[in-house]
């Protein structure tokens, strides 16, 4: 049996043995807080001097960034989740008479601790922003600084942008944008846009995609640009005169000087108000813009109604000696329908006439509040190979003229208009005609006048060449007074030639004889209208 002094002898040695075990403990332990002490006290020495976050850094950061002047009203650091500092009224001004650019009611800068070593910042969102871009042509000059910075997202939903007009008596032109988000964004690079927006002129929402950049430093125009666009529900009864709802889609690729876009547009309510038809309008376009200026230019809009298709380019662009910028297009037409063109301007339920048109004219919009025919200018020609006159009353009239001119029984005529040509000018709502040609059979006329497309009164006077007696054209007192004249035009070759007009308005006109005038000692020869 063992001793008592042999069993604590024991003890002793059993607790010897594991004593070096709890001693190693404790010094692992020692060694970990006193890294981990280290650790803290070196990053706080390094956060104190590279911690991104101070108001003096944010500011400076942001002037170098934007090359302006940066104030705040407010400013508070954050440290817990996610390091990063709040700004309150910031205000960015710029160049030697310091006007305010962008004002920002509320700037919050998210980072990570990890992103403070390798000047990385995870969200940036701006709320209440105001963008003021300085009108066109005042090149206010931007030196931005290099950044290293990289950001990956910048919201800035809810921001508003203002175009100042370069004429100081018309309002500014202001974009609402209700979502705004940039992702990617480090200098030189090229970064992701998502915006949403409302568009002032014509009124309509627009939402667009793509890519922008990297930024060309010394040359901004070659910065590439890209994406999709669509825009809808957008009134273009804004622009007096016409009406209708515009949605449209396409797409863009190019740099800021020259980019190229395509896509379509769908309006199936358009009209023009003086006649009030609605029609659904659908055109196809091919153009570029001039990201730097705004100036557009048309390489080729094709716009179908009904059965008529007219092509039109030209630009929307600066022009020298107006103010604002002048639409010019070249517009043809072939093989179109009269009925299309006549039925978008006349208040009658059908087109007072119908055939195949050519159109090829030069037209025209001034900038300014006008309304769209008081600012359309044009200038071209016109021809319809045939037509018919689809108002009863009319159709009536001219059956009387055709029978007449063939010495036929009215009752019983030729129904059809022939090579209907001419000139036209028109000006605030007024179209001016020159050498305007048509035949019915057994008679051919050359007029000139003028018609209104808002009230819709023509005033045209010319000559008839008639294949027989004047006196065969009407009935009545008249005839009985152009038997008397007959003898004024007997000598006449190629049939005789009579002043007649046309009065009344488009949609009732008035054909008749010009009694008091002599006429014109020239008249249309017949093949070479």
């Amino acid at each position: 049996m063992s001793s008592p002094v042999g069993v604590a002898h024991a003890e002793d040695s059993s607790q010897e043995k594991n004593r070096p075990s709890t001693v190693g403990h404790k010094r692992i332990w020692l060694i970990t807080a006193s890294i981990a002490a280290l650790v803290v006290i070196g990053g706080a020495v390094l956060c104190a001097k590279f911690w991104p976050f101070t108001q003096r850094t944010v500011v400076q950061n942001l002037a170098e960034a934007s090359d302006s002047t940066v104030t705040v009203r407010g400013f508070k650091p954050t440290y817990f989740p996610s390091p990063g500092c709040v700004l309150e009224g910031v205000e960015f001004r710029h160049g030697e008479q310091q006007f305010q650019f962008i004002a920002i009611d509320k700037l919050t800068i998210k980072g990570s601790f990890s992103g403070i070593l390798t000047r990385h910042i995870q969200r940036i969102i701006v709320e209440g922003a105001h963008v003021y871009i300085p009108p066109f042509g005042s090149k206010p000059k931007f030196n931005f600084q290099h950044s290293a910075i990289v950001v990956d997202e910048i919201d800035a939903s809810g921001a508003a942008v203002e175009f100042a007009s370069s004429q100081s008596t018309r309002e500014s032109l202001r974009f609402d944008i209700h979502e705004a988000s940039l992702t990617g964004v480090k200098w030189a690079r090229p970064l992701a846009y998502r915006l949403k927006f409302h568009n002032p002129n014509p009124p309509g929402e627009i939402a667009v995609a793509g890519k922008v950049g990297g930024w060309v430093e010394g040359n901004p125009g070659n910065t590439p640009f890209s994406g999709d666009f669509t825009f809808d529900d957008a009134d273009l009864g804004v622009y007096g005169g016409i009406a209708g709802t515009l949605a449209a889609q396409g797409k863009f690729d190019g740099a800021l000087q020259h980019i190229d876009v395509s896509g379509t547009t769908d309006v199936p309510d358009f009209k023009v108000e003086s006649g009030g038809h609605k029609v659904h309008l659908r055109t196809q376009f091919d153009a570029y813009v001039n990201g730097t200026n705004g100036d557009t230019f048309l390489k080729r809009v094709e716009s179908r109604f009904n059965r008529t298709t007219v092509v039109a380019e030209g630009s929307i662009a600066k022009s020298p000696g107006t103010k604002g910028k002048l639409t010019n297009l070249h517009l043809a037409a072939r093989n179109g329908r009269l009925d299309d063109l006549l039925g978008l301007f006349v208040t009658a339920p059908r087109s007072p006439m119908s055939g195949v048109v050519s159109l090829d004219a030069h037209a025209t919009f001034q900038p300014g509040d006008q309304s769209f025919l008081d600012k359309l200018r044009l200038t071209g020609t016109f021809g319809v190979g045939s037509g018919d006159f689809t108002s009863p009353e009319t159709q009536k009239d001219v059956d009387a003229l055709s029978a007449g001119a063939l010495g036929k029984n009215k009752e019983d005529p030729e129904t059809v208009v022939t090579d209907l040509k001419g000139s036209v000018e028109l000006a605030r709502g007024t179209a001016q005609f020159s050498n305007l040609t048509f035949g019915v059979p057994g008679a051919d006329a050359q007029m000139h006048g003028t018609y209104n497309v808002i009230n819709h009164k023509v005033d045209l006077h010319g000559n008839m060449r008639v294949a027989t007696q004047i006196s065969k054209t009407t009935t009545g007192m008249k005839a009985l007074l152009l038997k008397a004249m007959d003898p004024f035009f007997h000598k006449r070759n190629k049939g005789e030639v009579v002043p007649v007009h046309i009065l009344g308005t488009y949609e009732k006109p008035e054909f008749g004889l010009d009694l008091s005038k002599q006429g014109d000692k020239t008249s249309p020869a017949k093949g070479n209208h």
